[in-house]
């Protein structure tokens, strides 16, 4: 779902202007803690590194490929580009009332930001990912009934449109640092089958060659990376925005989160869910000044050969 091949390398961080046109001027351009809520500390531009690791399709035999096979891992320690601009306006959401009743679910308003998130390999500096999309903060509904949930919204240019969703974290941010769990790149198989993998689909984990800083023991889990670049780091308070296409249905008219896909990669490898933990960290340096910096962990499940592979992706970011 994200690997994106080309010649071009990754345009240089771009200059932010000292004057934006507000088009709306009752409202803050820049959004604030009380429209944007656990959203408002996205907003500007973040750099940083880290790591991907993809189990691609491998039936053609033309570079970069090494088919025909049933697939390759891939691995790239990244560069990357995260941007995020307030929309600067309220979204309004209309409510309606309900059928033979007197009650009703009143008008909402929508808060967001749009980004774009641009990644590349950190040796060669090609594109591997870019995403352009929506990070939305939805207030608290009676229809249907939901806490305030934070969504996101992307597009991924091999034709995949996802809708992540999770619930708000509380209204302060926790003290201290992350709670950084487990991720497994293991395949899996789905349907499930009772015969084993053979070798050829479980040693390319064991030991493949690895890029700069892409340690061993990143390839079974790569959320390592994230608790390596932190060691040493007197963060005092976090955010934690946990999102997945695959959050709880509770019926027709709550349901929540899904990825759709053109016909090529329904047939060919099908992203099927996405789930992402970022935590937005206040990190406090020894003369007692801040910086934020952002941490993520996704992972995208990707069908192919009756086989769920992870594609996982990580990174830690500063803003600028």
């Amino acid at each position: 779902m994200s690997e994106l091949t080309s010649t071009t390398v990754l345009p240089p961080l771009p200059s932010i202007p000292d004057i934006l046109t507000n088009l709306r001027p009752g409202l803050s351009l820049l959004g604030t803690a009380d429209t944007l809520g656990p959203l408002a500390d996205l907003a500007g531009t973040w750099v940083g590194s880290g790591f991907t690791l993809i189990s691609l399709p491998d039936f053609d035999s033309r570079p970069p490929s090494t088919g025909p096979k049933p697939f390759r891992l891939k691995l790239n320690s990244t560069v990357e580009i995260l941007e995020f601009d307030p929309i600067g306006a309220e979204v309004p959401n209309r409510g309606s009332t309900i059928p033979n009743s007197s009650a009703g679910q009143p008008d909402i308003n929508i808060f967001g930001l749009r980004y774009l998130q641009r990644i590349a390999d950190s040796v060669t500096r090609q594109p591997l990912h870019i995403e352009p999309g929506l990070w939305l903060r939805v207030p608290k509904t009676d229809v249907p009934a939901l806490p305030e949930t934070v969504v996101r919204q992307g597009t991924i240019p091999h034709g995949n449109s996802l809708l992540a969703l999770g619930v708000a974290p509380p209204p302060l941010p926790l003290p201290g640092g992350p709670q950084i769990g487990v991720v497994d790149s293991t395949p899996v198989k789905n349907p499930p089958d009772s015969t084993p993998f053979g070798p050829h689909y479980l040693d390319p984990f064991i030991s493949p060659p690895l890029p700069p800083g892409f340690k061993l023991p990143f390839v079974k889990d790569p959320n390592l990376a994230l608790k390596e670049a932190i060691q040493g780091q007197s963060i005092v308070k976090t955010v934690t925005l946990s999102i997945s296409t695959a959050a709880p249905v509770r019926g027709p008219a709550t349901q929540v989160g899904g990825i759709v896909n053109m016909p090529f990669d329904i047939s060919n490898a099908n992203a099927t869910r996405l789930d992402a933990v970022f935590w937005i960290e206040t990190v406090q340096n020894p003369d007692g000044s801040t910086f934020l910096q952002l941490q993520y962990t996704q992972t995208v499940i990707l069908n192919f050969l009756a086989i769920d592979w992870p594609h996982i992706s990580v990174a830690t970011l500063t803003k600028q």
